[in-house]
């Protein structure tokens, strides 16, 4: 079992760069689209948050809290 200090150390990272592809994500979405709706931005950080864990297991740099 990790300790919470722990598990924060691991995820720290992939917080991080989970955020910074959200924000990259919306940019693009503001490029291509002049002006993109609430419903739109709610959309694509959606897709980021559930899509990051998914391709971070299959590239192999998964931290050990997510591969239980």
């Amino acid at each position: 079992m990790n300790s919470l200090a722990e598990t924060v150390r691991q995820l720290a990272p992939h917080w991080g760069v989970m955020f910074v592809a959200m924000l990259s994500a919306l940019a693009v979405a503001e490029r291509v689209v002049a002006a993109v709706p609430l419903w739109g931005s709610l959309l694509v950080v959606l897709v980021v948050a559930v899509g990051y864990p998914p391709v971070v297991r299959v590239l192999g740099v998964a931290p050990d809290v997510w591969e239980r």
